[in-house]
């Protein structure tokens, strides 16, 4: 089981996307959007002043690093929430986390059966992935870099991750949740819904 993806809500796109970029090492994969009604994506090399020239209205940024996945989505507030993580699971994996979510009457969604999303009911969904191989490709060897730990700010740290680890069934110590090897951490003073992110480790 792997968290690869984490994916980020914020009104203040372009200066987030910077960060990744300019301090964090990440590579932009590509911009998505639309230009009046037709749906369009860009890859690196188009700036910002020819995107807006164009009428480019953003609806995503991707960016990547090593085996880590980020992608930026325009929304309401400054600092950046958590909208969803996504993770690797094997088949069996999968299957079990499905059923617990059925049996706990989470809400299940698959979209055109690539992504499958469920809802925590703690403010934040999953992103689950059974074997698939552009996640296969995207983890690579086992020295490809790796999100290592990940810390949001939450309204009840306990809460939030005791939704992730009943899902998963991963161990929790208070507001942490070991996934793999990445230890995700919710603390406390964030809002309620979709946690805040405080930040990331890279190894």
């Amino acid at each position: 089981m792997h968290l690869f993806h984490y994916h980020l809500v914020t009104s203040r796109v372009r200066e987030v996307e910077a960060r990744y970029i300019g301090k964090l090492g990440f590579d932009l994969v590509a911009r998505h959007g639309r230009i009046g009604e037709d749906l369009t994506s860009y890859e690196p090399g188009v700036s910002w002043a020819e995107l807006d020239a164009l009428g480019f209205k953003l609806r995503l940024s991707e960016l990547e690093l090593g085996a880590v996945n980020v992608v930026v989505q325009p929304g309401q507030w400054p600092l950046p929430r958590v909208d969803h993580l996504g993770l690797a699971l094997d088949d069996e994996e999968f299957e079990r986390a499905i059923d617990r979510a059925e049996e706990a009457n989470l809400r299940v969604q698959e979209h055109g059966g690539r992504r499958t999303f469920v809802s925590t009911n703690a403010g934040y969904r999953l992103e689950l992935h059974p074997p698939r191989d552009w996640i296969d490709d995207l983890l690579g060897q086992g020295d490809r870099l790796r999100l290592s730990e990940l810390h949001m700010k939450a309204d009840d740290p306990e809460a939030k991750a005791s939704a992730l680890a009943e899902l998963l069934d991963c161990e929790q110590r208070g507001g942490d949740v070991e996934i793999g090897d990445t230890l995700v951490r919710f603390v406390p003073g964030g809002p309620q819904g979709r946690p805040e992110l405080r930040g990331e480790l890279f190894t």
